[in-house]
C-alpha cells in the first residue's frame, strides 16, 4: 500500500468533505477514491470519515490523523525539495582547486557568487596549481579546478575558458621600457623569469614555444615561485618576465609594456572529472568562476584604457603562475 498516496487522497477528501468534489479536485473518478479511503481506513484499523445521509464530517480518529496527515506530507515535499537541491549541485560541500596567487577580491567575489546561486552548498576553496589539480582530480582529491591551458583533459571535462593578453615586466632602467609596446624579438639575451614548470608544465612550454617563435631565446631561466620574488629579480635586472600588468604597476622600480601583436594569451577554464561521478556542481561552478574573472578582466581594461598605464589592485593569477 502506498500510505503516502492514500494519506493525499485523505486530506483532499478531508478538506472538501465530499467526496464528488474531491475526486473532481484530484482527476479522479468518485468510486476509485472512496475505495482508495476504505482501504486506507482497513489498513489503519479504524474509520475516518462518518457517512450519513447528511454528509460526510471526520470521525474523531479522522481528525486527529489529519494534523499528522499535513505534517507527514509536508515533510515527504521537504525530502523530495532537498534531494532536488543536492541532486543540482546546491547542498553538500564542493572541493574546489584555484591557482596560487588569487586575490582575496577575486575569491571573495567567486564565493559570493557561489552563495548567492546555491546558499546551501559550502565551497572548500584550496590553493593548488595546475599539475597538482590534475593529479587530485583524477583520483578524487577535488571535485573542480581552475586550470591554465593547455592540459590533458582526456578524462576530464572543460568549462568555458576566458583568455587574458600578457605583458612583459622591465626593469625600469631598461631601454625597452621607453617604448609604448615591446615585441617578443627585442627581449633576446635577456635573462627569462618563468614560474616552475612543475606549476603548469603544459602553459610553461606553450610559453617558451612562442618566445622561440617570435625569436626570443633566453639567455637564462631563472624559477620564481612567489610573486614578490619574481619582481626583485627583475628589479635587480636579473631578467624580464611576463604579466598582465596589475601586479608590476604596483612596483615603481618596473616598467610593465605590452606586447606587440598579443602573442601569449592565457587561458583559464574549469575542469572537473568526465562520467556520472562528477559532483553534480562542478560545471556550474566553472560557469560562475569565468563570469567572475571576466568582469574583473573588463573592469582593470576599462582602467587602464588603450596606453595599459596606472596603478591599480593586482588581478589574480597576474603573475601567471600555475
Amino acid at each position: 500500500m502506498d500510505l503516502l498516496r492514500h494519506l493525499r487522497l485523505f486530506v483532499t477528501v478531508a478538506d472538501e468533505l465530499h467526496f464528488s468534489r474531491a475526486a473532481e479536485r484530484l482527476g479522479m473518478a468518485q468510486p476509485p477514491l472512496s475505495q482508495a479511503i476504505r482501504r486506507l481506513e482497513k489498513e489503519l484499523g479504524t474509520e475516518l470519515f462518518d457517512r450519513s445521509q447528511r454528509g460526510v464530517r471526520l470521525s474523531a480518529a479522522g481528525a486527529a490523523l489529519l494534523e499528522e496527515a499535513h505534517e507527514l506530507l509536508a515533510r515527504e515535499e521537504r525530502l523530495r525539495t532537498l534531494a532536488r537541491r543536492a541532486a543540482d549541485g546546491g547542498l553538500g560541500t564542493l572541493r574546489a582547486g584555484v591557482p596560487p596567487d588569487t586575490t582575496a577580491a577575486v575569491l571573495s567575489a567567486l564565493l559570493s557568487a557561489c552563495a548567492e546561486h546555491a546558499p546551501g552548498l559550502s565551497v572548500d576553496l584550496q590553493e593548488v596549481t595546475t599539475e597538482e589539480q590534475l593529479r587530485l582530480l583524477s583520483c578524487g582529491g577535488l571535485d573542480v579546478g581552475l586550470v591554465h591551458h593547455p592540459v590533458d583533459a582526456t578524462d576530464l571535462r572543460l568549462g568555458p575558458e576566458i583568455s587574458l593578453a600578457l605583458g612583459i615586466v622591465l626593469p625600469r632602467t631598461s631601454p625597452l621600457a621607453r617604448l609604448p609596446e615591446v615585441r617578443l624579438g627585442e627581449l633576446s639575451g635577456h635573462d627569462l623569469v618563468l614560474f616552475p614548470r612543475a606549476y603548469a608544465p603544459g602553459w610553461y612550454d606553450r610559453i617558451l614555444d612562442v618566445c622561440r617563435a617570435e625569436g626570443f631565446v633566453p639567455g637564462r631561466l631563472r624559477h620564481a615561485s612567489n610573486p614578490e620574488f619574481l619582481l626583485a629579480l627583475v628589479m635587480a635586472g636579473q631578467g624580464v618576465a611576463f604579466d598582465q600588468g596589475p601586479v608590476a604597476r604596483k612596483e615603481p622600480r618596473v616598467a610593465w609594456r605590452p606586447l606587440a601583436d598579443r602573442p601569449l594569451t592565457l587561458r583559464i577554464s574549469g575542469a572537473w572529472p568526465a562520467g556520472r561521478g562528477a559532483h553534480p556542481a562542478a560545471g556550474r561552478f566553472a560557469e560562475l568562476a569565468r563570469g567572475v574573472l571576466a568582469r574583473d578582466h573588463t573592469a582593470h581594461t576599462r582602467h587602464d584604457g588603450i596606453s595599459g598605464q596606472g596603478d591599480e589592485p593586482p588581478r589574480p593569477w597576474s603573475v601567471v603562475y600555475g
